[in-house]
Parts: structure tokens; C-alpha cells; sequence
């Protein structure tokens, strides 16, 4: 599966992912690469958690991205 995955530099420079498909599914890093890193770690143990509780599994995000010229 794919998910989309947000990643912003927060004011302390320290790297924050995010997956909006998945609540709660956020990880770090202090560089970009290592926010990658640790947010591929979360979704699998995420999803191996919603597996265990016999949950449902969240699908991915359908999206578009779409550059405007101003």
C-alpha cells in the first residue's frame, strides 16, 4: 500500500511526518531522510497493530497534486 505522507520542519528544525490517512501515525527526524525513515517504521507497526486488533485497515488517500502559477 501507499500513503500519503506530510512532512513539515517544525520551529525547532526537527522534522515531522505524518500519515492523514492513518490517525495518530506521526513520526520524526532531524533531517528529512530520517523523518522517512521513522515514519515507514510507524505505518508498519501502525498497521501490524490495527491487524492484531482485528481492525480495519484505513485505505489510502486518493490525491492530486496541482501546481499553480501566480
Amino acid at each position: 500500500m501507499k500513503y500519503r505522507v506530510l512532512i513539515e520542519q517544525d520551529e525547532d528544525g526537527v522534522f515531522v511526518a505524518e500519515v492523514p490517512a492513518l490517525p495518530g501515525c506521526i513520526s520524526q527526524g532531524g533531517t528529512r531522510i530520517e523523518a522517512l525513515k521513522n515514519i515507514r517504521e510507524a505505518i508498519q507497526l501502525y498497521l501490524e497493530s490495527l491487524k492484531t486488533h482485528n481492525e480495519p485497515i484505513p485505505p489510502p488517500i486518493d490525491e492530486e497534486l496541482v501546481e499553480v502559477i501566480v
